[in-house]
């Protein structure tokens, strides 16, 4: 389904929205008690609404949204549930993997599975007892047409549902480097493939997570993503676009906050007056508003040299920096303007509370993203093309 204008799109962007505030909205409280999404009632929803295909191109009958495009819907996303923004947004960066860096081969089999929700895929990079990227310590000896796959994963999003999870490992020796690294896809029936499950999280209730264990688990040479000794590059480069959507998500919570605390401070009234009648609750609304000004804009720059095909490292740190920083300034603000309510699990000011905090250290923690954005201005980068 393509739009042949603005209009069309803004017509399913609108339809989108009405649908999460309708259908989904009224479940999250149901979603935070039980700690579970109803995926047997909302899947088949999702799949109407286009959801599990936003970003996959239309030749693999997905939607073919460009970022300018994807980005409000994430952020709506965010408004109304944490734990299903992030739900979308592993299923589709972990597919925009495929669609960038995949063989045709691998984008004809998997992609239309994935944009009906049939199949979905994860990342599986995070471990438990080593860092993210050159130290991982999973790895994939070549036997013949097959790797030999050991190792372990934590915190793989998605994992209590999806079937397919693209593996971060070393294919060859470590001291090649980057060079040695491979994204490589496994399916969950793999023998020697187990997935359990980890304790519940903070926020983002009834959001699966899993530890992922490979003993011996024979897996398909074709099953390397791109080629041998480019995962690094798999994975970074969707990093890179993945921090913007983590800064969209966060725009999503900050401005669901501010409005909530707009609404909440003309209604309150003590003293006889309304406190938004007061200057200490003035300035809170204020200071909030312009931090989510800030982050649109710079979501509307990197956005646009995301889909004009530009690297953009810088913007993307800088983005989901200010954006995880942001939010929390946010909701901290939005707890003060309701006061003792806030604390209370009734009010949705305290969910969106503990669903900014995932934010904070999805796709590299702000010391991490200090570091690029670091390196880059060093460098002679500017997030800046021309000057005024």
């Amino acid at each position: 389904m393509g739009f042949q204008n603005e209009k069309e799109y803004l017509v399913y962007k609108q339809s989108v929205s009405d649908f999460l505030w309708k259908e989904v909205d009224p479940l999250v409280p149901q979603m935070e008690e039980t700690n579970h999404i109803p995926k047997d009632v909302l899947f088949p929803k999702f799949r109407e609404k286009g959801l599990f295909g936003l970003i996959i191109p239309e030749e693999y009958g997905g939607m073919g949204l460009n970022t300018v495009q994807y980005l409000p819907i994430l952020a709506e996303l965010s408004k109304v549930s944490g734990a299903i923004r992030a739900l979308i947004h592993v299923h589709l960066t972990s597919a925009r993997a495929i669609v960038v860096f995949g063989r045709e081969e691998q984008k004809k089999e998997l992609l239309p599975k994935i944009a009906t929700g049939e199949l979905s895929v994860a990342f599986a990079i995070t471990e438990a007892n080593s860092g993210t990227g050159l130290d991982c310590k999973t790895t994939a000896v070549r036997k013949g047409d097959d790797f030999i796959l050991n190792g372990e994963k934590h915190l793989i999003t998605n994992a209590d549902f999806t079937k397919l999870f693209m593996v971060a490992c070393y294919t060859g020796p470590r001291d090649l480097g980057r060079k040695a690294m491979s994204a490589i896809l496994v399916d969950l029936d793999t023998p020697g493939f187990t997935n359990d499950p980890m304790p519940h999280i903070m926020g983002c209730k009834g959001l699966g997570h899993g530890i992922l264990i490979f003993k011996d688990c024979v897996v398909p040479a074709m099953n390397i993503v791109g080629e041998e000794g480019q995962g690094l590059e798999v994975f970074l480069g969707e990093l890179e676009a993945s921090r913007v959507f983590v800064a969209a998500s966060s725009l999503g919570t900050a401005e669901r906050a501010l409005e909530l605390s707009l609404d909440y401070a003309k209604k309150r009234v003590t003293f006889g007056k309304p406190i938004a009648s007061r200057e200490s609750i003035r300035s809170l609304l204020a200071d909030m508003a312009m931090d989510i000004y800030g982050l649109k804009l710079m979501l509307e720059d990197v956005a646009r040299k995301i889909d004009e095909g530009k690297p953009c490292p810088l913007e993307a740190s800088i983005a989901k920096t200010h954006g995880l920083e942001m939010v929390c300034r946010v909701t901290d603000k939005a707890m003060l303007v309701h006061g003792g309510r806030s604390y209370l699990q009734s009010w949705p000011i305290e969910r969106l509370f503990r669903e900014a905090r995932l934010n904070v250290l999805e796709e590299g923690t702000p010391s991490i993203q200090r570091m690029v954005t670091a390196r880059a201005l060093l460098s002679g980068q500017l997030p800046w093309a021309l000057p005024w």
